[in-house]
């Protein structure tokens, strides 16, 4: 039996006890239906609740004031090791509309989606309905399964924020006009960001274009702006990095001399010193060069609190890092 299933009876104890106290039955007569038409939101905003602080702020750009948002996780957090509170099912089940990334970015919370998806709460994956197979990154780790990462290469996020934009003009249809034009101012903002990434990324030497990084969360990053991308760990941090990993990975930057390694907000950065320390072994001097927002993004009120702010944070210390400029 998996981690989810095993946590799942509690997820059920716990929603089970919101539906006899009434926190569910409360809302129905205001909730849309998973297939059903908008509803009427002239009485109260629209409850919205994003998984990851990167689809809140996506909601925030498009929707603003407008609706009554909650994002589950906040900065720092691990989308891939979360679990579900009890107060984030209360949350969930009394929303009007849940948003997550999908593709198993939040695997610990598959049955709770589920759960939500049974009771008619309007739920959408906006990187798995948005970004085509075609244009998804096979994982090396799990058969059949993509890499969820998709917010590192900035034409993708434009793909998500339509269809965000889509599915609140769906459920709200009263303010359907006004979400899909702040979409489109938001998607020209994203078009400028995606040239300022390129520009930055190509400063640097092809030879030295190279992120090592706590995770392989970096491979639209990669594949977007043509930048070699190693991670200690796979896609997912469930699984920890071992010694042979840590010995792999010195082998290549002290071989390539990459001059920098990078650590993540949301990931320990114990593997990488660990790097850092084999690499000074093998006679070659590495530094870190800095820390990447990867699956979440700063605290709210900062640049990098915005989804525009920790893409620009993140291309400009890359490139200062392989470049050995002043921070």
């Amino acid at each position: 039996m998996d981690t989810a299933s095993r946590h799942w009876p509690l997820f059920a104890a716990a929603l089970a006890v919101l539906l006899l106290i009434g926190g569910l039955a409360a809302g129905c007569a205001s909730q849309p239906q998973s297939s059903g038409a908008g509803a009427d939101f002239t009485e109260r905003k629209m409850r919205v609740v994003a998984t990851t602080n990167l689809i809140g702020d996506l909601v925030r750009q498009i929707a603003g004031k407008h609706v009554d948002l909650a994002t589950l996780m906040g900065p720092g957090i691990d989308p891939h090791l979360y679990k579900a509170s009890e107060g984030d099912v209360q949350r969930m089940a009394q929303a009007d509309l849940i948003l997550y990334n999908g593709l198993h970015l939040e695997g610990k919370m598959t049955e709770v989606f589920a759960e939500m998806q049974r009771r008619d709460v309007r739920t959408s994956a906006v990187a798995d309905a948005a970004v085509p197979d075609s244009l998804l990154i096979p994982s090396a780790e799990y058969a059949s399964n993509y890499d969820p990462h998709v917010w590192f290469d900035v034409d993708l996020w434009t793909k998500v924020t339509r269809h965000v934009a889509d599915v609140l003009a769906r459920t709200d249809t009263a303010r359907a006009d006004l979400y899909r034009a702040n979409a489109r101012d938001y998607v020209q903002r994203l078009d400028s960001l995606d040239r300022y990434v390129t520009a930055q990324a190509q400063r640097v030497p092809e030879p030295q274009r190279v992120l090592v990084t706590s995770h392989d969360a970096f491979s639209y990053l990669g594949r977007a702006y043509a930048i070699e991308v190693r991670g200690l760990q796979g896609i997912s941090t469930s699984s920890e990095a071992g010694a042979q990993d840590v010995q792999a990975l010195a082998s290549f930057v002290a071989e390539r001399r990459i001059p920098a390694l990078f650590v993540e907000t949301s990931v320990s950065p114990r593997g990488i010193e660990a790097v850092q320390q084999a690499v000074k072994a093998k006679g070659f001097s590495v530094r870190v060069g800095g820390t990447l927002y990867g699956d979440a993004l700063g605290d709210r009120g900062t640049p990098e609190g915005t989804y525009e702010g920790a893409v620009r944070h993140n291309i400009n210390t890359i490139v200062r890092g392989l470049l050995k400029e002043p921070t």
